[in-house]
């Protein structure tokens, strides 16, 4: 049996916070993981008002593949996810992890890459405010709350809700 694993896609552009907490927290729970991102060396994240800390890439997501991993997150920001999600190799790979029914957990603006798989039809989650209207255009139930689960799917608004979502993030990691 080979030990869990978690994935972490993400690419320049991605709240700084959003990605270093849920990684922070896999480092405490002894969680191995990879950050994925559209191409090598590194990524740059944005951190509240200006460009932050570059972080490493482990693989492309082209040479990703979803069945290594038991859990998926998704870091907002604005510029990565409106970018992430024109990446057809991205969709691909989170679509994967809705069909397999592995846990995705997506914060504030990254639910516009899941949006991108059509799969949200039916889905109750939350994200940052903006995008409301386009997740009920998705078809999916937005709930303001600073954490939402829908079987697999674990969703939260903003940075501020980093606590309870990587609390659930683990939860679903152990099961």
């Amino acid at each position: 049996m080979r030990e869990l694993k978690a994935a972490i896609l993400a690419t320049d552009g991605f709240e700084q916070s959003e990605l270093e907490f849920p990684l922070n927290v896999l480092k405490k729970v002894w969680i191995p993981f990879d950050i994925i991102s559209l191409k090598k060396g590194t990524i740059k994240g944005w951190n509240v008002t200006k460009w932050g800390d570059d972080f490493n890439v482990n693989k492309t997501i082209v040479k990703a593949r979803s069945s290594d991993y038991d859990l998926l997150i998704l870091p907002g920001g604005v510029i990565n996810s409106d970018f992430i999600r024109t990446n057809k190799p991205a969709i691909k790979f989170v679509t994967e992890f809705f069909e397999k029914g592995i846990p995705v957990a997506a914060i504030c603006h990254a639910p516009w890459l899941l949006i991108e798989t059509g799969l949200l039809r039916g889905k109750r989650l939350t994200s940052y405010h903006s995008m409301k209207t386009d997740l009920i255009n998705a078809g999916a139930e937005w709930i303001d709350e600073e954490v939402v689960v829908d079987h697999n799917l674990i969703t939260s608004r903003s940075p501020k809700d980093l606590p309870a979502f990587c609390k659930k993030m683990v939860e679903a990691l152990k099961k």
